[in-house]
């Protein structure tokens, strides 16, 4: 074997290893976006280690025998941080989030896409096969990211809209529809002869961008996304059942189902079911029948030890290289599990959880927490067509989140949606929330 041979293979074995590091890296940073999304910080661990990778990625393509590659250093430090904000940008948009992110995240199924010039022109000006490498693969990444996003499985059907979702959506758009639906990209807002309908989303198919066109634009949910939270909610209430454990509706979904006679709220972006653990309904327990029942009837699991929660989403879990890319996704049907223990504070038992529920008092160890006798022993309430756990006392309980719940409070991000909304409900006989 002659010196140019052994040359060539050590190209294609480092260009292999640049480009292996980099799905790592990538897959890491993506798995890190479900915090964000859960509106938690990430777990300083596992930062640490996906900005390990980075690090060691950068410092695998920019160092050979002959020392330091400067350009390539530039050039691959940037273009990972550019890349990695576009892809960090629908993540960051659950929240409210600056211009710039709202851009990046409007177009996220393919704003990756944007850097195959630059990397199209680094790779043929820059003389380093592990550069290369890692710049193919990254667009390779984002081309595949957009195949699955764009040019499959987005056949949903077509959903008329009702009277009330049909008025805000005019009033949103003041009129004009098609310039409403190309400035924000709402693929799904089909106009027709005359008719608007809405091309629904599938427990196969992309959800709608729920963070965007509920919390930022002031839209009613879809009515494809309630169905599909109606069967959400029903089926995870089920699982609970089943299983023994004690638990009841929570939040915003409990307001729906005593507020609005066993509704969603018009805005509703997800169901909340809480669950008290007891010497026998473990979390260990829980969460392993919740990942076990998930896994068997196709939907995803996320679970969040630390913050005492758990997602349980429509979506089904994917194979093992592509399960976090749903957190590059804008929106997402699920139900959110909180938990619950029984503790004594300040003298009196109380149900106590780890995160802050509306209004919801401080106890003495910490957390957050209701007086026991509002919520044991659970009763039922009517809510999407069925019947599911509620606390003994659901309007005391909703007073202790809400105050007078009764009173319509708009909870949109965006202060402008909620102004527009109020001037809708407050001029229309069609108000239900």
């Amino acid at each position: 074997m002659t010196g140019s041979d052994v040359s060539i293979y050590v190209g294609i074995f480092t260009a292999a290893v640049a480009s292996a590091l980099y799905v790592a890296t990538y897959r890491s940073f993506v798995y890190l976006l479900r915090y964000p999304r859960n509106w938690t910080s990430p777990s300083l661990p596992e930062s640490l280690a996906t900005g390990a990778l980075a690090v060691f990625l950068v410092a695998f393509v920019s160092l050979s025998a002959d020392g330091l590659d400067i350009l390539s250093l530039v050039v691959s430090l940037v273009f990972i941080t550019a890349l990695f904000i576009i892809i960090a940008a629908p993540a960051y948009a659950f929240q409210p989030a600056s211009r710039p992110v709202e851009f990046l995240a409007k177009h996220g199924d393919y704003a990756g896409l944007w850097l195959l010039g630059p990397a199209l022109i680094a790779g043929l000006t820059i003389p380093n096969i592990k550069l290369q490498a890692v710049l193919v693969t990254a667009m390779a990444v984002e081309a595949m990211w957009f195949a699955r996003q764009r040019l499959f499985g987005q056949v949903g059907r077509l959903y008329p809209l009702n009277n009330r979702d049909l008025s805000v959506l005019k009033t949103q758009a003041k009129g004009d529809l098609e310039a409403f639906r190309r400035r924000h990209h709402i693929r799904e807002l089909v106009l027709a002869n005359g008719a608007v309908s809405w091309r629904g989303c599938e427990k196969s198919t992309a959800p709608c961008a729920f963070n965007l066109y509920v919390n930022r634009l002031g839209l009613n949910t879809a009515p494809c996304c309630r169905e599909q939270m109606k069967d959400l909610s029903h089926y995870v209430a089920g699982c609970l059942s089943k299983m023994g454990a004690v638990h009841w509706l929570e939040g915003g979904s409990l307001l729906g189902a005593i507020r609005e006679n066993g509704a969603l709220l018009d805005w509703e972006d997800d169901v909340d079911i809480s669950v008290l653990l007891t010497a026998d309904m473990t979390w260990d327990r829980l969460t392993a029948r919740l990942v076990e029942d998930g896994a068997r009837d196709g939907y995803y699991v996320d679970i969040f030890k630390k913050n005492g929660f758990i997602s349980i989403s429509a979506d089904p879990p994917r194979r093992w290289l592509f399960r976090p890319e749903r957190n590059r996704m804008r929106g997402e049907i699920r139900t959110d599990i909180a938990i619950y223990r029984q503790v004594v504070s300040y003298g009196k038992t109380v149900l106590e959880r780890c995160s802050k529920k509306g209004a919801m008092p401080t106890t003495e160890g910490g957390g957050f927490g209701v007086p026991k006798d509002i919520v044991l022993p659970t009763t039922t309430t009517p809510f999407l067509g069925g019947e599911i756990a509620c606390p003994s006392q659901p309007g005391a309980y909703l007073e202790i989140l809400y105050g007078n719940f009764q009173k319509i409070e708009y909870t949109y991000l965006d202060p402008a949606a909620a102004e527009t909304r109020a001037e809708i409900d407050a001029c229309s006989d069609l108000t239900s929330v």
